[in-house]
């Protein structure tokens, strides 16, 4: 697994786990327990991830962060969305100024 590639690999071992009994892994039991539980972990693991910097332990901060990705990427399944998306998102933001782009947002 290079670094490059580890969210898609990621995101494809997901994709696998989706249909998975429930019991067979942490992914697939979420996926089935669904988007209440996903977005639960979510926001339990954003704070964490204060905590973590708040004590201002940067191997928690990693540590933390990572489960943050780890659950929005099965958010981001949930949805039938892959890193990709928010990659290419990213991208496209990635020569705008951030006061630009947050004054050309919609809402929805």
């Amino acid at each position: 697994m290079h670094l490059d590639t580890v969210l898609s690999d990621i995101a494809d071992v997901m994709e696998i786990r989706r249909n998975a009994a429930p019991g067979s892994s942490y992914v697939s039991q979420l996926l089935h327990e669904g988007e209440d539980k996903i977005l639960k972990k979510v926001i339990e693991e954003a704070g964490e991830i204060l905590m973590a910097s708040k004590d201002g332990n940067k191997l928690q901060i990693i540590k933390e962060i990572a489960d943050e990705w780890f659950h929005t990427m099965v958010l981001l399944a949930h949805h039938g969305l892959r890193p990709e998306d928010v990659l290419m998102e990213l991208k496209r933001r990635q020569n705008i100024s951030g006061l630009d782009e947050k004054a050309g947002r919609t809402t929805a």
